[in-house]
């Protein structure tokens, strides 16, 4: 309580700049704060989907099954589902066509891949461009609320005979709450923003991981389709 109404006081007998100052430094970090809960249970989710479609993808099944499964849910996979699903409709698509070989079909598969990840990556780092300017910005907001602040509390000397410290000190400490204020709204941001980085950059790694694998595997089905259909050609 006593910070609280410590904290109030210097804010109710702020200047207007400083005040301003202060307010928009509270919206930074709520605004701050939103982001970093709804990206936190954002890439939570993600990586718990992905480990769960690993599972299901190297349990052995079908994966024309895995495939129809995914369509059926398409308004509901993400991450490395959306890849898998981008993948597999390419190779579908191209794997039948007459004169069509291994390599241009995998080439496809590769594009169509790697699109859906730039996709699901956008989504990942969506807000994190928020949590970073909050970061930089916040310290120089309230080092400019601390710096009007002083400059007032001074230029309230002027006309005063006898300077005291008494004086000065309750206009320097109400500046100096500006700076706090910015360093409280930054240092979570710029925490937050540099994990969820680390987070992404993790789950980017088993994308591209699972992509490389999964085109070997449309690799060598592509090759035994293409036997098939030459021995068939030849029986006919």
């Amino acid at each position: 309580m006593i910070v609280d109404s410590t904290f109030l006081t210097y804010f109710l007998n702020a200047g207007i700049v400083v005040k301003f100052v202060m307010i928009l430094l509270i919206l930074a970090s709520v605004l701050s704060w939103t982001y970093i809960l709804q990206r936190w249970f954002y890439i939570k989710e993600i990586r718990g989907l992905a480990t769960r479609f690993e599972n299901a993808f190297w349990s052995g099944g079908d994966l024309s099954k895995l495939y129809a499964d995914s369509k059926r849910r398409k308004g509901e996979i993400q991450g490395m589902e959306e890849i898998f699903q981008a993948g597999f409709k390419e190779f579908l698509r191209l794997q039948n066509k007459i004169g069509v070989t291994g390599e241009s079909v995998i080439e496809s598969v590769k594009r169509a891949m790697r699109g859906a990840q730039m996709r699901e990556q956008d989504k990942l780092e969506t807000h994190l461009s928020v949590l970073a300017t909050v970061g930089s910005i916040s310290p120089y907001v309230g080092l400019f609320g601390t710096v009007w602040g002083i400059m007032v509390a001074f230029r309230g000397l002027a006309n005063v005979q006898q300077a005291t410290i008494s004086m000065v000190a309750p206009g320097i400490a109400e500046a100096l709450i500006a700076t706090a204020m910015g360093l409280f709204a930054a240092i979570p941001a710029v925490i937050a923003y540099n994990r969820f980085m680390t987070e992404i950059n993790r789950l980017l790694n088993r994308f591209d991981v699972f992509q490389d694998e999964f085109e070997n595997i449309l690799f060598r089905q592509s090759k035994q389709n293409i036997v098939q259909s030459e021995i068939s050609a030849v029986l006919e």
